[in-house]
Order: C-alpha cells, then sequence, then structure tokens
C-alpha cells in the first residue's frame, strides 16, 4: 500500500512538473511575441516622431508617453523574469523530491526482496528440521515398541493364546489408519510412508500398567 502510494505522489509530481515546462513555454513564447510588438510599436512611434519634427510642443508629451509606456514594459518584464525564477526553483525542488521518492521506493524494495529471501530460506531450514524430527520420532516409537514387545512376550501367560485374533484387528486397524494418513497426505516423503507401512506387522503395545507398579526396594531398618 505504501508503495502505490509513493508511486501516485511520483505520477502526480511528474504531472506537476510538465504542466510548469508547458506553461514556462507558453510564458516565454508570449514574452517574445510582446517584445516583437513592442518593438514594431517602438518603429512605429519613430517614425511618428521623425514626420512631425515640426511639432515640438507635442513631441515632449510623446516622449513622456513613450517613457511612461517603457517602464511599465521594464516593470512587467521584471515580474515576469521574477516569475520564471521561482518556476525554475519550484522546479529544481520537485525534481529532488521526486529523486529523494525514488531512492526511497528502491530502499523499500531492496529491503523487502530481502526480508522476503530470508523467510524463505528459514522456512526451507524448519521444514527441513521438522521432516527429520518427524522420522527420528517415528523411528524412536518403533524401537521403543519393540522393546516393550519383547520384554511383554517374557511375561507371556497361558491366557496369551487369545490374543492373535485380538492383535490381527489391531493390526488391521493400524493399516486403515496409515492407509488414512498416506491419502491425506499428511508426510510428503516416500521413504518415511514406506517405514511407517512396515510397522503394521508388529506386534501390538503391551499395556503400560504392567510396568507403572514395579516393586519399590525395601527401605533398610
Amino acid at each position: 500500500m505504501e508503495t502505490l502510494s509513493l508511486e501516485c505522489q511520483i505520477q502526480s509530481v511528474q504531472r506537476h512538473v510538465a504542466f510548469l515546462k508547458k506553461e514556462q513555454m507558453e510564458l516565454l513564447h508570449d514574452l517574445h511575441l510582446e517584445i516583437l510588438r513592442l518593438q514594431k510599436h517602438c518603429t512605429e512611434l519613430t517614425q511618428d516622431l521623425e514626420t512631425k519634427e515640426v511639432e515640438v510642443s507635442c513631441q515632449e508629451i510623446v516622449d513622456r508617453e513613450l517613457e511612461e509606456k517603457c517602464k511599465i514594459i521594464e516593470a512587467q518584464l521584471q515580474e515576469k523574469e521574477e516569475d520564471n525564477l521561482e518556476l525554475r526553483k519550484e522546479l529544481r525542488h520537485k525534481e529532488s523530491l521526486v529523486a529523494a521518492l525514488r531512492s526511497n521506493l528502491r530502499n523499500k524494495e531492496r529491503k523487502f526482496l530481502e526480508e522476503l529471501k530470508r523467510r524463505s530460506h528459514r522456512v526451507t531450514i524448519l521444514n527441513t528440521e521438522l521432516q527429520k524430527q518427524t522420522e527420528a520420532a517415528a523411528y524412536l516409537s518403533f524401537q521403543l515398541h519393540a522393546s516393550k514387545q519383547k520384554l511383554h512376550s517374557s511375561r507371556q501367560t497361558p491366557a496369551s493364546e487369545v490374543r492373535p485374533k485380538k492383535r490381527t484387528q489391531k493390526s488391521r486397524s493400524r493399516r486403515q489408519a496409515t492407509g488414512s494418513v498416506r491419502s491425506k497426505g499428511a508426510f510428503k516423503d516416500p521413504s518415511f510412508c514406506d517405514r511407517l507401512g512396515s510397522f503394521e506387522d508388529a506386534e501390538p503395545m503391551p499395556d503400560p500398567a504392567l510396568f507403572l507398579y514395579t516393586k519399590r526396594p525395601q527401605k533398610p531398618n
């Protein structure tokens, strides 16, 4: 949003500069025409003076009129020159403002691109680290399950003969859950999905209550 505002300001300044240039050209053209007209008028007055040399009494009046007109014209020219000077100063100020706005816009664009690149690199690193930690957690979970299974198998009772059917049902439910995870695209790494599928044939995790109530050592008397 701030970039769009800067661009609008730049376009507005450029239009204003173009308008000032056009106005200055028109003003100079009008001044040139006025000077030509005055020169022509002065020529005509000179011719009139030459033809009226006999009219001495009127000559002084004409001279005073011409002098007054010249003063008026000089004052107008001086005023126009001052206006042109102010316009040139304003034009230089607008040009410096446009240059500053462009420089500021380039700096902000460069900082934005650098920040975007840095965040993209950070996201890539975090995704890679997350994938590694996910795979490590799955592997450790499998190792823990295998260790508990071995410990449980060493303590099985005769009642464990009923468990194969239950284990088959749990294995089937794990296959369904694994298929659901793959279909939803939870993990995009094919090697991780293969390792996850290899857990389907493993033995079920034993009841954790068997390991919670261990025999405590007796306190010495």
